[in-house]
């Protein structure tokens, strides 16, 4: 399953940004105290107290319970690469910790359902950043799937209805997808860097190279950075004070408690049927992006599960 370098790749050589910036020569990292995690509201304390550390490599590091071989030098700085990028893009990382107070909740349980470890939710991360985007080979949605894998894997895509943009059918696909990887491989390690080059794109390296273990081989930049990506992401975000992000619980965003709404039939005006539950056309998309079109055509007579919001959550003026 390719998928291209995304929003989390995009500035390889950020570690110093905005104003009043005070750059510190130091090799120890100082974390935040976790006693001030979520209190610093004072914008003008906040730029004073911005600095820029080296980071200590997490010890005992692992992805999926797979251990990472820092001991080894180039793999310790590739792991201080990623770490330091997703550390110091401060601006994304804050937003990337606000979704996933959102998103995570969403995808975790299907994650377990499937007994795919609970570290692949980074990697959904470091695909899409929680965002719908598309990439520029039409890799889509949440967990950035190819058509053709789409459809191998259970996916509905067509003119009205993509089901790459919906969530959980989304994130059951990719259950799909890694655990045949995890098969074939037999590592998590590999499944994971697999959902990236695809499954043919690592047994060719692994054949070419007569080593199998994801940290042996060589391979292109985006795969031989992309485990490491989601180690990042995962540390940060499992520790974001640490790492020096502060905010409160008000500052993150929240899952909206829907309904579930049968339609099983066809519907030719998605504005008109929004208002039937009081909300907007542009709310029943936020909610449902997978309905691609104002419209559904429906020959089939499927059943299609349409989210409604909690009465109350949005107010519009009609």
């Amino acid at each position: 399953m390719k998928s291209i370098k995304n929003i989390i790749t995009i500035i390889g050589a950020v570690t110093v940004a905005g104003v009043g910036v005070q750059a510190i020569s130091s090799f120890t990292q100082i974390p935040v105290p976790k006693e001030q995690v979520r209190k610093q509201k004072d914008p003008e304390k906040a730029v004073k107290d911005y600095n820029v550390y080296a980071l200590a490599i997490p010890e005992n590091l692992n992805f999926a319970g797979e251990k990472v071989p820092t001991e080894n030098p180039d793999i310790k700085e590739r792991m201080d690469r990623e770490l330091l990028v997703n550390t110091y893009w401060q601006s994304n990382g804050l937003l990337l910790i606000k979704r996933a107070e959102k998103y995570f909740p969403i995808i975790e349980p299907i994650l377990k359902k499937h007994g795919i470890p609970d570290d692949f939710k980074y990697l959904a991360v470091a695909e899409s950043g929680l965002t719908q985007i598309v990439s520029p080979a039409g890799a889509t949605g949440f967990w950035q799937i190819m058509k053709s894998t789409a459809n191998e894997h259970g996916l509905e895509v067509n003119e009205n209805v993509d089901e790459r943009y919906h969530i959980q059918k989304s994130t059951e696909a990719a259950c799909k997808y890694l655990l045949e990887s995890k098969a074939k491989f037999g590592s998590w390690t590999l499944a994971a860097a697999a959902y990236n080059a695809g499954n043919y794109g690592v047994t060719r390296q692994q054949d070419r190279q007569y080593v199998h273990d994801y940290y042996d081989l060589l391979l292109n930049s985006e795969t031989g950075r992309y485990v490491f990506r989601i180690l990042a992401l995962k540390t940060v975000l499992s520790d974001p004070g640490n790492y020096g992000f502060n905010f409160t619980e008000d500052d993150l965003y929240q899952t909206i408690k829907v309904k579930e709404v049968k339609v099983d039939t066809a519907v030719t005006d998605f504005g008109r049927f929004a208002k039937e539950f009081d909300i907007n056309y542009k709310i029943l998309k936020i909610h449902n992006p997978w309905l691609r079109e104002a419209h559904l055509n429906n020959k089939s007579r499927k059943a299609y599960q349409i989210e409604i919001p909690e009465k109350g959550t949005y107010t519009y003026k009609p």
